[in-house]
Protein backbone atom coordinates (compact mmCIF):
# COMPACT_ATOMS: atom_id res chain seq x y z
CA UNK A 1 0.00 0.00 0.00
CA UNK A 2 1.39 3.49 -0.83
CA UNK A 3 -1.25 5.81 -1.37
CA UNK A 4 -5.26 6.72 -0.93
CA UNK A 5 -7.21 8.98 -2.61
CA UNK A 6 -8.20 11.73 0.26
CA UNK A 7 -9.91 14.19 -1.69
CA UNK A 8 -11.06 15.23 -4.91
CA UNK A 9 -11.15 19.41 -6.10
CA UNK A 10 -13.41 20.70 -7.65
CA UNK A 11 -13.23 24.26 -9.10
CA UNK A 12 -15.99 26.14 -9.07
CA UNK A 13 -18.47 29.27 -8.86
CA UNK A 14 -21.04 29.01 -6.28
CA UNK A 15 -19.48 26.66 -3.44
CA UNK A 16 -22.76 26.88 -1.07
CA UNK A 17 -25.34 25.58 -4.31
CA UNK A 18 -22.59 23.04 -5.54
CA UNK A 19 -22.28 21.86 -1.68
CA UNK A 20 -26.12 21.38 -1.21
CA UNK A 21 -26.71 19.49 -4.48
CA UNK A 22 -23.54 17.01 -3.60
CA UNK A 23 -24.31 16.95 0.14
CA UNK A 24 -28.09 15.60 -1.10
CA UNK A 25 -26.39 13.16 -3.44
CA UNK A 26 -23.92 11.38 -1.65
CA UNK A 27 -25.63 12.31 2.21
CA UNK A 28 -22.54 14.40 3.12
CA UNK A 29 -22.42 17.03 5.14
CA UNK A 30 -20.43 20.30 5.54
CA UNK A 31 -17.08 19.68 6.96
CA UNK A 32 -15.21 23.10 7.07
CA UNK A 33 -15.38 26.22 5.23
CA UNK A 34 -12.45 28.90 4.31
CA UNK A 35 -12.05 32.00 3.98
CA UNK A 36 -11.98 32.46 0.71
CA UNK A 37 -15.59 30.86 0.27
CA UNK A 38 -14.72 27.27 -0.24
CA UNK A 39 -15.89 24.33 1.08
CA UNK A 40 -15.36 20.71 2.33
CA UNK A 41 -18.01 18.19 2.24
CA UNK A 42 -18.16 14.49 3.03
CA UNK A 43 -19.42 11.96 5.18
CA UNK A 44 -20.40 12.96 8.47
CA UNK A 45 -17.66 10.88 10.21
CA UNK A 46 -15.33 13.41 8.19
CA UNK A 47 -11.80 13.41 5.95
CA UNK A 48 -9.89 10.19 6.96
CA UNK A 49 -12.51 7.39 6.33
CA UNK A 50 -13.24 5.21 3.78
CA UNK A 51 -14.82 8.07 0.91
CA UNK A 52 -12.85 11.24 -0.38
CA UNK A 53 -14.25 14.09 0.71
CA UNK A 54 -14.80 17.02 -2.22
CA UNK A 55 -13.14 20.38 -1.82
CA UNK A 56 -15.61 22.94 -3.44
CA UNK A 57 -12.87 25.27 -4.37
CA UNK A 58 -14.03 28.72 -5.23
CA UNK A 59 -13.28 30.48 -8.35
CA UNK A 60 -14.59 33.57 -10.36
CA UNK A 61 -13.68 31.99 -13.30
CA UNK A 62 -12.77 28.19 -13.70
CA UNK A 63 -9.88 28.04 -16.53
CA UNK A 64 -11.25 26.80 -19.61
CA UNK A 65 -7.85 24.76 -20.39
CA UNK A 66 -7.60 23.67 -16.75
CA UNK A 67 -9.27 20.18 -15.60
CA UNK A 68 -11.61 21.57 -13.05
CA UNK A 69 -11.15 18.19 -10.76
CA UNK A 70 -7.92 16.98 -9.37
CA UNK A 71 -7.39 14.34 -6.98
CA UNK A 72 -5.49 14.54 -3.54
CA UNK A 73 -3.68 11.73 -2.38
CA UNK A 74 -1.95 10.79 1.00
CA UNK A 75 0.28 8.24 1.78
CA UNK A 76 -0.77 5.67 4.15
CA UNK A 77 2.80 3.89 5.05
CA UNK A 78 5.11 6.15 4.74
CA UNK A 79 5.45 9.93 5.64
CA UNK A 80 5.83 12.67 2.85
CA UNK A 81 8.99 12.85 1.44
CA UNK A 82 9.22 9.18 1.14
CA UNK A 83 5.79 9.18 -0.87
CA UNK A 84 7.18 11.88 -2.83
CA UNK A 85 10.33 10.57 -3.72
CA UNK A 86 8.65 7.44 -4.20
CA UNK A 87 5.90 9.78 -7.25
CA UNK A 88 8.51 10.84 -8.29
CA UNK A 89 10.51 7.45 -9.35
CA UNK A 90 7.37 6.24 -11.11
CA UNK A 91 7.31 9.17 -13.54
CA UNK A 92 5.32 11.92 -11.45
CA UNK A 93 7.05 14.90 -12.06
CA UNK A 94 6.71 19.00 -9.48
CA UNK A 95 4.68 21.43 -11.15
CA UNK A 96 4.36 25.15 -10.67
CA UNK A 97 0.83 26.60 -10.40
CA UNK A 98 1.44 29.89 -8.60
CA UNK A 99 2.23 28.33 -5.12
CA UNK A 100 4.20 30.16 -2.74
CA UNK A 101 6.19 27.74 -1.41
CA UNK A 102 5.05 27.68 2.04
CA UNK A 103 2.31 25.21 1.34
CA UNK A 104 1.95 21.65 3.46
CA UNK A 105 0.92 19.98 0.03
CA UNK A 106 3.05 18.92 -3.01
CA UNK A 107 1.13 19.66 -6.91
CA UNK A 108 3.01 17.26 -8.96
CA UNK A 109 1.86 16.20 -12.95
CA UNK A 110 1.47 12.17 -13.62
CA UNK A 111 3.22 11.09 -17.00
CA UNK A 112 0.63 12.83 -19.05
CA UNK A 113 0.39 16.23 -17.49
CA UNK A 114 -2.23 16.12 -15.28
CA UNK A 115 -2.38 17.53 -12.03
CA UNK A 116 -2.72 16.42 -8.31
CA UNK A 117 -1.50 16.99 -4.65
CA UNK A 118 0.03 15.08 -2.21
CA UNK A 119 -0.82 15.68 1.29
CA UNK A 120 1.10 15.74 4.49
CA UNK A 121 -1.22 13.39 6.71
CA UNK A 122 -0.73 9.73 6.41
CA UNK A 123 -4.35 8.04 6.45
CA UNK A 124 -4.65 3.84 7.41
CA UNK A 125 -4.95 2.06 4.51
CA UNK A 126 -8.17 0.69 4.08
Amino acid sequence: MACRISELVLDCRDPEALAKFWCAVLDFVILDREEDGSLEIGPAGGFGGPQPTIILSRTDEPEPSKPRLHIDVNATDRDQDAELERLLSLGARPVDIGQTGGESWHVLADPEGNAFCLLRMRLDPL
